[in-house]
């Protein structure tokens, strides 16, 4: 079973390759208090469908380059223009 991520695309500018961030709730071990978490990924579009402010679903997969571990399943929402 691959890993699923649920992110938002905050760069498009390479050519099918966009970078999408995910945010998580995290809570210190010792002091109990709750901060968020981001992670980079660098996602291969072979279309290029998605745009910049999408929230997108990606996949664990094979390495395509150097950093590109992850590939676009689907656009779950536009963003709004």
């Amino acid at each position: 079973m691959r890993k699923k991520v649920v992110g938002k695309v905050i760069s498009d500018k390479m050519q099918k390759t966009r970078v999408v961030i995910s945010e998580t709730l995290r809570k210190h071990p010792l002091y109990k208090k709750y901060y968020r978490h981001r992670t980079k990924y660098y996602v291969h579009d072979e279309r290029e469908e998605s745009r910049e402010g999408d929230v997108v679903l990606i996949e664990e997969t094979r390495p395509i380059s150097k950093l590109k571990r992850w590939r676009l399943l689907k656009i779950i929402k536009k963003a709004e223009k």
